[in-house]
């Protein structure tokens, strides 16, 4: 096994998708307990494991900044790996909705600074987008949403914390970013070169902006369900059922890292589909909440076990 410095060099920030799709998953169980009746104990237990996971990646990752700046300086100025930054002020996100039914105060902590660290690297990502001189169309990828159309994550415990125009002032910012890059990322995709397999798994990224939108939006207007949240609702059903009709082409590449990629999002459909249950109360969509969260848990179940053993065989914290 390689030696911890060796690790630490190749210690990637996507590693933080990790703990964006155990979150995911937590708060899924946690409202499949209010919404379906299913027991407490699984959301509870997957809360205290991505609690955790947020805790060893962020010191392996600060490690990392302490002892190899360089490799860290490049992940920085990557086109694809600096959309992975964001991920950790995400986390910070979601470990305040994980925290909103135990302490208020802590989930308002953990809220601000991950509102506040977003915001920055925001900025410094669309910075470099717009005055680089190296980005190339086949640069894009789904991965670019993490940056921008994050922000409309926040709303979600922001309107619980009483931030009711910075909410709005965040889901505006997601929004309008996710039609224009979904955009953009069509475009590469119908018109470049096919995304390389180690990639493909960053399409199912396309789920999470509409599915995230509907949860904010309902928080945003009070959790009235009305004709722009069914939109919403509806464009992340589509996609699913999209990538879901080419699951052959994403069984037969390669575990890397980036099969995380697959987790936040079904995590978030599984949650938007129980909301969506709660509001309309048709079986029809009641079979999606459970079917949807069992394919969210599963997936996630099968990326922890996978994951684990490539750590153990050395194949994860390997140079790209």
């Amino acid at each position: 096994m390689a030696p911890v410095p060796h690790k630490l060099r190749y210690f990637h920030v996507a590693f933080f998708a990790t703990v964006m799709g155990t979150a995911g998953l937590a708060l899924g169980w946690l409202k499949a307990h209010e919404v379906l009746a299913l027991p407490a104990w699984p959301g509870a237990a997957l809360r205290v494991l991505a609690l955790l996971l947020l805790l060893a990646v962020t010191l392996s990752y600060a490690f990392k900044i302490l002892r190899h700046r360089d490799e860290v300086r490049e992940e920085l100025q990557h086109p694809v790996k600096m959309s992975f930054f964001p991920a950790f002020s995400v986390s910070l996100v979601l470990a305040s909705m994980l925290l909103l039914d135990i302490s208020m105060p802590v989930s308002h902590g953990f809220w601000l600074a991950g509102a506040a660290i977003h915001l920055l690297l925001t900025f410094n990502v669309l910075t470099q987008w717009m005055h680089q001189p190296h980005f190339r169309i086949h640069h894009g990828t789904p991965a670019w949403f993490i940056p921008v159309v994050g922000n409309i994550l926040l709303p979600i415990a922001g309107v619980r914390h009483g931030y009711i125009e910075l909410s709005w002032f965040f889901f505006s910012i997601g929004l309008v970013y996710w039609i224009v890059l979904k955009v953009l990322i069509f475009n590469r995709i119908i018109f470049h070169e096919p995304m390389p397999a180690k990639l493909l798994p960053t399409l199912f990224i396309l789920i999470a902006p509409p599915s995230v939108g509907f949860l904010s939006y309902l928080q945003l207007t009070g959790g009235e369900l009305n004709d722009f949240a069914r939109i919403l609702y509806f464009s992340g059903l589509f996609i699913l059922l999209l990538l879901l009709v080419q699951w052959r082409r994403f069984l037969s590449a390669q575990f890397f890292l980036s099969w995380w990629a697959y987790s936040f999002p079904l995590a978030a459909f599984s949650i938007a589909s129980q909301v969506y249950y709660q509001q309309v109360g048709h079986q029809a969509f009641q079979v999606i909440a459970y079917g949807s969260l069992a394919l969210a848990t599963a997936v996630i179940g099968m990326l922890l076990f996978r994951t684990l053993a490539a750590i153990r065989d050395g194949n994860l914290f390997v140079p790209d």
